[in-house]
């Protein structure tokens, strides 16, 4: 797989006359998981971030454990798009991992089609609140295990059972870094989608 390609050398900034669909889709997921890294991995255009310093206001209040290197935090969302065929058009919301920027979660999925949720083997105890409020707001979601340098790696028919899954939902791995991967994860989670619409029409 290769890197994603520089936010400078992204020059579409225009959503092309051929689109006539588009898809408002969240990337939600804990504190940490990638979410920030995702965005900018597959965005078209350059994405929008609104992450500030960690600071030692965080103590205590965000969960650090198995972040030691973690220097920033996403304060309200990110914003990237991408064009999967010429009709339609994702504009993909990140969303941030805290517990205290539930409201923001909450407004971010108003008008969404449904959630890629990414994971973290090193802290899967973490994705159960972003599942739970999903769910809460009948938001259908995908799970994706971000695959961290390091990081333990389990069967998905184990992260399946830990998580306590659906039989339906997807779940995949993936590096999010990689552009190709993220990718494969959204249009896995865009078909789980229409197919859903398709049953209920």
């Amino acid at each position: 797989m290769g890197s994603a390609p520089s936010p400078a050398s992204r020059v579409v900034e225009y959503v092309p006359d051929t689109v006539t669909r588009s898809v408002k889709l969240l990337v939600a997921g804990a504190f940490g998981v990638g979410k920030t890294t995702f965005v900018g991995a597959i965005s078209e255009i350059r994405p929008l971030r609104t992450e500030e310093t960690i600071t030692e206001a965080s103590v205590g209040v965000d969960d650090m454990y198995g972040l030691p290197d973690k220097t920033t935090t996403t304060v309200a969302m990110d914003f990237g798009r991408i064009s999967i065929n010429p009709s339609l058009v994702l504009y993909l919301f990140g969303t941030p991992g805290q517990q205290r920027f539930r409201p923001l979660w909450e407004e971010l999925s108003r008008g969404a089609l449904g959630a890629l949720v990414l994971v973290d083997t090193r802290r899967l105890d973490k994705a159960d609140e972003v599942l739970s409020t999903l769910e809460s707001g009948r938001v259908p979601y995908a799970v994706a295990v971000n695959e961290f340098d390091g990081g333990p790696r389990y069967e998905l028919t184990e992260v399946r059972e830990a998580l306590d899954l659906a039989p339906e939902t997807p779940l995949i791995s993936l590096d999010a870094r990689e552009r190709a991967g993220c990718l494969e994860a959204l249009i896995t989670l865009c078909e789980y989608l229409f197919q859903r619409l398709e049953a209920q029409s």
